[in-house]
Protein backbone atom coordinates (compact mmCIF):
# COMPACT_ATOMS: atom_id res chain seq x y z
CA UNK A 1 0.00 0.00 0.00
CA UNK A 2 1.08 3.53 -0.61
CA UNK A 3 2.42 5.25 2.21
CA UNK A 4 0.69 8.48 0.84
CA UNK A 5 -2.66 7.39 1.56
CA UNK A 6 -1.84 7.40 5.06
CA UNK A 7 0.64 10.64 5.21
CA UNK A 8 -1.34 13.10 3.40
CA UNK A 9 -4.55 12.69 5.81
CA UNK A 10 -2.52 12.88 8.37
CA UNK A 11 -1.03 16.30 7.26
CA UNK A 12 -3.90 17.49 6.54
CA UNK A 13 -5.29 16.95 9.45
CA UNK A 14 -2.92 18.05 11.58
CA UNK A 15 -3.50 21.45 9.95
CA UNK A 16 -7.23 21.49 10.38
CA UNK A 17 -6.32 20.51 13.99
CA UNK A 18 -4.12 24.06 13.77
CA UNK A 19 -6.37 25.81 11.98
CA UNK A 20 -8.86 24.56 14.33
CA UNK A 21 -7.40 25.72 17.44
CA UNK A 22 -6.44 29.18 16.08
CA UNK A 23 -9.92 29.76 15.15
CA UNK A 24 -11.78 28.27 18.55
CA UNK A 25 -9.62 30.57 20.22
CA UNK A 26 -11.29 33.75 18.42
CA UNK A 27 -14.28 32.41 18.54
CA UNK A 28 -14.08 31.85 22.29
CA UNK A 29 -13.19 35.93 22.46
CA UNK A 30 -15.77 37.04 20.29
CA UNK A 31 -17.97 34.38 21.89
CA UNK A 32 -17.24 36.37 25.44
CA UNK A 33 -17.33 39.68 23.96
CA UNK A 34 -20.51 39.00 22.74
CA UNK A 35 -21.93 37.67 26.02
CA UNK A 36 -20.44 40.50 27.93
CA UNK A 37 -22.25 42.74 25.44
CA UNK A 38 -25.72 40.89 25.79
CA UNK A 39 -24.95 40.99 30.02
CA UNK A 40 -24.18 44.42 29.76
CA UNK A 41 -27.30 44.98 27.23
CA UNK A 42 -29.45 43.34 29.80
CA UNK A 43 -28.68 45.26 32.83
CA UNK A 44 -29.53 47.62 31.12
CA UNK A 45 -32.91 46.70 30.04
CA UNK A 46 -33.13 45.50 34.17
CA UNK A 47 -32.03 48.84 35.02
CA UNK A 48 -34.77 50.30 32.55
CA UNK A 49 -37.74 47.94 33.42
CA UNK A 50 -37.03 48.47 37.25
CA UNK A 51 -37.30 52.41 37.14
CA UNK A 52 -40.30 51.96 34.48
CA UNK A 53 -41.80 49.46 37.07
CA UNK A 54 -41.14 51.89 40.08
CA UNK A 55 -42.55 55.07 38.00
CA UNK A 56 -45.43 52.43 37.27
CA UNK A 57 -46.29 51.40 41.18
CA UNK A 58 -45.89 55.16 42.17
CA UNK A 59 -48.83 56.24 39.10
CA UNK A 60 -51.14 53.22 40.26
CA UNK A 61 -50.63 54.35 43.68
CA UNK A 62 -51.94 57.76 42.84
CA UNK A 63 -54.47 56.82 40.60
CA UNK A 64 -55.43 54.35 43.47
CA UNK A 65 -55.65 56.89 45.75
CA UNK A 66 -57.20 59.35 43.18
CA UNK A 67 -59.96 57.04 42.45
CA UNK A 68 -60.57 56.13 45.95
CA UNK A 69 -61.20 59.88 46.83
CA UNK A 70 -63.95 59.95 43.85
CA UNK A 71 -65.20 56.38 44.62
CA UNK A 72 -65.70 58.00 48.22
CA UNK A 73 -67.25 61.14 47.18
CA UNK A 74 -69.52 59.01 44.43
CA UNK A 75 -70.42 56.76 47.14
CA UNK A 76 -71.30 60.30 49.64
CA UNK A 77 -73.63 61.39 46.51
CA UNK A 78 -75.29 57.97 46.07
CA UNK A 79 -76.12 57.77 49.58
CA UNK A 80 -77.35 61.87 49.44
CA UNK A 81 -79.49 60.99 46.65
CA UNK A 82 -80.66 57.38 47.82
CA UNK A 83 -81.90 58.79 51.28
CA UNK A 84 -83.73 62.02 49.19
CA UNK A 85 -85.24 58.80 46.89
CA UNK A 86 -86.46 57.18 50.01
CA UNK A 87 -87.99 60.54 51.92
CA UNK A 88 -89.79 61.33 48.26
CA UNK A 89 -90.88 57.57 48.09
CA UNK A 90 -92.37 57.83 51.74
CA UNK A 91 -94.01 61.13 51.21
CA UNK A 92 -95.35 59.66 47.82
CA UNK A 93 -96.79 56.49 49.79
CA UNK A 94 -98.56 58.17 52.45
CA UNK A 95 -100.02 60.46 49.82
CA UNK A 96 -101.16 57.56 48.03
CA UNK A 97 -102.27 55.50 50.73
CA UNK A 98 -104.25 58.85 51.38
CA UNK A 99 -105.51 58.54 48.16
CA UNK A 100 -106.44 54.64 48.28
CA UNK A 101 -108.59 55.21 51.17
CA UNK A 102 -110.68 57.85 49.67
CA UNK A 103 -110.83 55.83 46.19
CA UNK A 104 -111.74 52.86 48.49
CA UNK A 105 -114.84 54.74 50.09
CA UNK A 106 -115.84 56.41 47.23
CA UNK A 107 -115.79 52.64 45.12
CA UNK A 108 -117.60 51.38 48.22
CA UNK A 109 -120.48 54.20 47.96
CA UNK A 110 -120.35 53.36 44.19
CA UNK A 111 -120.99 49.07 44.75
CA UNK A 112 -124.23 50.14 46.69
CA UNK A 113 -125.71 53.02 44.10
CA UNK A 114 -124.55 49.75 41.33
CA UNK A 115 -126.56 47.31 44.15
CA UNK A 116 -129.79 49.92 44.71
CA UNK A 117 -129.74 50.20 40.58
CA UNK A 118 -129.44 46.79 39.49
CA UNK A 119 -132.47 45.77 42.00
CA UNK A 120 -134.35 48.89 40.18
CA UNK A 121 -133.73 47.89 37.32
CA UNK A 122 -134.93 44.35 37.99
CA UNK A 123 -138.02 45.21 39.21
CA UNK A 124 -138.69 47.70 36.27
CA UNK A 125 -137.57 44.58 34.14
CA UNK A 126 -140.04 42.23 35.94
CA UNK A 127 -143.27 45.12 35.88
CA UNK A 128 -141.94 45.62 32.29
CA UNK A 129 -142.06 41.34 31.71
CA UNK A 130 -145.57 41.28 33.42
CA UNK A 131 -146.83 44.08 31.23
CA UNK A 132 -146.35 42.25 28.47
CA UNK A 133 -147.73 38.96 29.75
CA UNK A 134 -150.84 40.84 30.48
CA UNK A 135 -150.46 41.88 26.77
CA UNK A 136 -150.00 38.78 25.74
CA UNK A 137 -152.84 36.78 27.68
CA UNK A 138 -155.13 39.57 26.45
CA UNK A 139 -154.27 38.97 22.77
CA UNK A 140 -154.74 35.29 23.39
CA UNK A 141 -158.24 36.06 25.04
CA UNK A 142 -159.16 38.72 22.35
CA UNK A 143 -158.01 35.78 19.58
CA UNK A 144 -159.79 33.12 21.79
CA UNK A 145 -163.21 35.37 21.69
CA UNK A 146 -162.64 36.41 18.13
CA UNK A 147 -162.63 32.34 17.00
CA UNK A 148 -165.26 31.56 19.21
CA UNK A 149 -167.36 34.07 17.61
CA UNK A 150 -166.17 32.76 14.42
CA UNK A 151 -167.21 28.88 15.36
CA UNK A 152 -170.53 30.12 16.58
CA UNK A 153 -171.67 31.88 13.48
CA UNK A 154 -170.12 29.35 11.39
CA UNK A 155 -172.23 26.84 13.67
CA UNK A 156 -175.46 29.49 13.07
CA UNK A 157 -174.82 29.60 9.32
CA UNK A 158 -174.52 25.64 9.28
CA UNK A 159 -177.64 25.23 11.33
CA UNK A 160 -179.44 27.73 9.26
CA UNK A 161 -178.66 26.41 6.11
CA UNK A 162 -179.65 22.73 7.32
CA UNK A 163 -183.16 24.12 8.74
CA UNK A 164 -186.02 23.68 6.55
CA UNK A 165 -187.27 26.85 6.99
CA UNK A 166 -184.30 28.47 5.21
CA UNK A 167 -185.33 26.13 2.52
CA UNK A 168 -187.88 27.07 -0.42
CA UNK A 169 -190.95 24.53 -0.37
CA UNK A 170 -190.76 21.81 -2.80
CA UNK A 171 -193.22 22.81 -5.68
CA UNK A 172 -194.60 20.63 -8.12
CA UNK A 173 -194.03 20.89 -11.43
CA UNK A 174 -197.38 21.27 -13.28
CA UNK A 175 -197.65 19.18 -15.96
CA UNK A 176 -197.77 20.45 -19.23
CA UNK A 177 -200.09 20.71 -21.54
Amino acid sequence: MNRSYLIVPVVLLALFGIVYWQHSKQADVRAETQRAAVAKAKAEVDEKKQAAEKKAREDADKRAEDRAKEEAAKDAARKAKYDAETQKIKTETAKYNAEADDMTKQAAKLETDLANLRTAKEKANHDAFEMVKQVELAQIEKRNAELEVQRMTDMIAKRAADSSMTKPPLVAAAPKQ
